[in-house]
């Protein structure tokens, strides 16, 4: 039997931050274990925490970045539990006046799975948001074969919870939802949103019924879900084994199940506890902040849409919908394509070169745009000399590789000395004209309609030239010349 499925998503997300939510201990990933510590993270009895401004800052920031609201007042409260990750027995946190209300996050296509990009089920679809609130990570847990480590560098860090509505229907929506938050999130730079590193984390919570009209059956919540491909695969799974116990007549029961990557299946941990469990109540330690100063603060800073910035390019710079999607998945991309843009004669290609040549040469490299060690100006040369045809893209790829290598080199000189010097326009036609002269029989054979030998033309203008001339422009010249 088919059934309907309804998916919520918990996402996590640490906040950018240099210090910790409640104390002035240094944000890090990676330092030794348990440097980074004081006693109000340690939870020492009569540590009195104190509220990072920032981070309320950067969470009113994503939120309106996604159109939440926010109340007149946010407080703070105290759930408790008794997990060894939380050593005062309650985390920091808000439950009834959050700082974010509503909202929405858009799917974007190219977040989709590859694979599934030609089948959208639900096109412009707008994963309603509940809420997002602020309060503090926990302790990084360890578990080996007989011991556990722990490891309280991340206890209190600024922890955003950006909550869903029940909206998604399948494990591709969960994907592109994620895809789709994370280019916000960097897009605000609020959170760094990095899965491998475990400052993006997520909880997905599935539920299946027959109809409708029915109301939603009872909810699973899966954890451990530590990459994309993994949330994919682990919402297809429990869909499966949720519907083949349905079909044997095994009622669901609330739960929590954790997904075992190398076995492929998820594994019961617990059943569910509903939100009375945690006993939450105000914190005594912490006064209640007006939103109302700070969105004002942050409203400058929120940044164009996404989809806004893709139609703009397309319109403004005659981009196709693909480029105009690629380079603004990455606000360092499309800044950096937009500040070339304005003096470029040929967006398009600008476009082209960026995604493909440098993006290619960076990541080949080792290197990302916020990394890399050609200086803008450089790149601006480069660019220059590409987008008017004078270098190839080969030639394009010769000198930033060059440049990786040694950053301080000049363009003009690596130009020089790779015989890339521009060769005039007069000289270039001179240069043709002779390669036709010497070829009469390809050249027949070209206005006849054999295009392909354009190819073998260009090679002998290439061959008689002083330097290396562009190989398309030479190519351009004769089509001209002959066809």
């Amino acid at each position: 039997m088919s059934y309907l499925v309804t998916i919520g998503l918990e996402v996590h997300a640490q906040v950018n931050t240099d210090t910790k939510m409640f104390c002035a201990c240094r944000t890090s990933f990676g330092d030794d274990p348990n440097t980074n510590t004081c006693p109000v993270c340690l939870g020492y009895p009569g540590a009195l925490p104190t509220l990072n401004q920032r981070a309320i800052e950067k969470t009113l920031l994503t939120g309106l970045a996604l159109g939440c609201g926010s109340p007149e007042f946010s407080r703070w409260d105290r759930k408790n539990y008794f997990y060894p990750d939380m050593p005062k027995n309650y985390q920091t946190t808000q439950m009834d006046f959050p700082l974010c209300l509503g909202g929405g996050v858009p799917l974007f296509e190219d977040c989709y799975p590859t694979d599934a990009r030609k089948k959208i089920k639900n096109p412009d679809k707008i994963v309603r948001l509940n809420r997002i609130h602020l309060e503090e990570d926990v302790a990084k847990s360890t578990h080996l074969a007989t011991t556990s480590l722990i490891d309280f560098n991340r206890a209190g860090t600024p922890l955003m919870e950006i909550v869903t509505e029940p909206d998604l229907e399948s494990a591709e929506e969960a994907f592109a939802y994620l895809r789709s938050l994370q280019l916000i999130l960097h897009e605000c730079n609020t959170s760094d949103a990095d899965l491998e590193k475990g400052n993006l984390r997520c909880d997905v919570n599935i539920s299946l019924r027959k109809n409708e009209s029915d109301p939603l059956g009872e909810k699973v919540e899966l954890k451990n879900l530590n990459s994309f491909s993994a949330i994919r695969r682990s919402i297809h799974y429990e869909i499966a084994r949720q519907t083949e116990e349905l079909d044997a007549g095994i009622p669901q029961i609330q739960s929590t199940r954790r997904w075992n990557d190398e076995l492929g299946e998820t594994q019961m941990m617990r059943t569910k506890e509903d939100a009375h469990d945690y006993r939450y109540f105000p914190c005594p330690d912490l006064l209640p902040i007006a939103t109302a100063p700070l969105l004002e603060k942050v409203k400058p800073l929120v940044p164009e849409p996404r989809l806004d910035k893709i139609s703009r390019f397309e319109t403004d710079f005659k981009l196709n919908k693909n480029s105009a999607a690629e380079l603004s998945a990455s606000k360092a991309t499309a800044d950096l394509f937009e500040e070339l843009a304005a003096s470029s004669p040929k967006p398009q290609k600008l476009a082209n070169f960026i995604l493909n040549t440098y993006l290619g040469s960076l990541n080949q490299a080792g290197f990302t745009i916020e990394t890399s060690p050609i200086s803008e100006e450089k790149f601006k040369q480069v660019a220059q000399l590409t987008s008017s045809d004078t270098l190839s893209t080969g030639q394009a790829t010769e000198i930033l590789a060059e440049l990786f290598e040694n950053p301080d080199q000049e363009v003009e000189k690596i130009v020089d000395q790779k015989g890339f010097k521009p060769t005039s326009a007069g000289d270039l036609e001179a240069l043709v004209d002779a390669a036709i002269a010497e070829n009469p029989a390809e050249v027949e054979a070209v206005k006849a309609g054999n295009e392909k030998l354009l190819n073998f033309l260009t090679g002998k203008v290439m061959r008689i030239a002083p330097t290396k001339p562009n190989p398309k422009a030479v190519t351009d010249l004769l089509r001209a010349k002959l066809l």
